[in-house]
């Protein structure tokens, strides 16, 4: 018996193109991303089919260009199929859509939250402050050793990102970041890659966005989730509305456990998981994480088609 989750895609998934085969063959989907539009003010849309793809990148964009494509496959997905998720999980930004997904919070009202989320990051992290970096191939505790080491004296470097075993995202400031990554090599990481991101998200540097969007989310209105979403910064459930807050502000400075957040749902039994929304970057961590697990996209339609041929009678 199939025990499914949906996944939703973070920033990093983005690309030129995206949504805009669904948008030409679903209405719902086409109501989706036009909604966004009315609600953000300016062609989001357009932005996502269009480009170009340096605004599309910058992250007050793409926050809720990737939210806005997430949901409208969704939708497209539960108006075709009588699929439903037992748990839902998103990575980072992700998880605005399973909360969406979940119920937990109204689709306007996370846009508009994510469209402030990625100002006060982008603010947060001046020009030059700080970078991220991936590292791979390490084992996690011998990464953190070498944050650890880096930032002894003085400076900020930390592990942001647990994505899969042998794949771990650091950030902080400059000097330490590159001592960290070169920590890293000297303890056996197979590479050490720096990520063309603004800043170093996820890090304690990102604290007065945090707070910011603390005091945004105050404002919004929030149900306990329907179904049981997967949080990041405790890779345990979200299941009331206080929960919900406290874990998305804290998700802006603390780490993504989504590695830890996966094998606990593995280990639950969950053995089919559906990423929904642009590209298949969380379908490989998962396939890291635990081989066995079956894993869908939906992100066009010769995706949707393969998830509408496996489970189309399902009730």
């Amino acid at each position: 018996m199939s025990k499914i989750a949906f996944i939703f895609p973070g920033q990093g998934s983005q690309y030129v193109g995206m949504a805009r085969q669904l948008y030409d063959q679903f209405p719902v989907c086409r109501q989706t991303m036009e909604e966004a539009d009315d609600i953000l003010g300016f062609a989001l849309t357009r932005l996502c089919f269009e480009g170009p793809v340096e605004e599309l990148n910058s992250t007050v964009n793409t926050q809720p260009a990737i939210l806005a494509a997430s949901i409208a496959a969704l939708r497209v997905l539960y108006q075709e199929c009588g699929l439903r998720p037992q748990a839902l999980a998103g990575h980072s930004l992700g998880e605005y859509s399973a909360l969406v997904a979940a119920g937990a919070m109204q689709y306007g009202d996370a846009l508009r939250a994510v469209r402030q989320r990625g100002r006060f990051m982008q603010e947060a992290a001046p020009a030059g402050l700080g970078a991220m970096a991936a590292v791979l191939g390490l084992d996690r505790q011998k990464v953190i050793d070498c944050c650890h080491e880096a930032a002894s004296a003085g400076g900020v470097v930390e592990p942001v990102n647990f994505n899969c075993p042998g794949q771990v995202v650091i950030a902080g400031e400059k000097g330490p970041l590159g001592q960290a990554m070169e920590l890293c090599r000297q303890a056996g990481a197979k590479r050490v890659i720096e990520l063309a991101v603004s800043g170093p998200f996820h890090s304690s540097l990102m604290r007065p966005a945090g707070d910011r969007l603390a005091q945004v989310l105050a404002e919004v209105p929030v149900q306990d989730p329907q179904i049981p979403v997967m949080a990041n910064v405790s890779a345990g459930y979200l299941t009331s509305a206080t929960e919900v807050k406290d874990s998305l502000t804290r998700q802006v400075y603390g780490a993504v456990l989504w590695e830890d957040g996966v094998g606990k749902m593995v280990a639950e039994g969950f053995n089919v998981m559906v990423e929904v929304g642009p590209g298949k970057v969380l379908s490989g961590l998962v396939k890291k994480i635990n081989k066995e697990t079956t894993t869908f996209q939906v992100d066009d339609v010769a995706t949707l088609e393969k998830v509408l041929a496996q489970f189309k009678e399902v009730g």
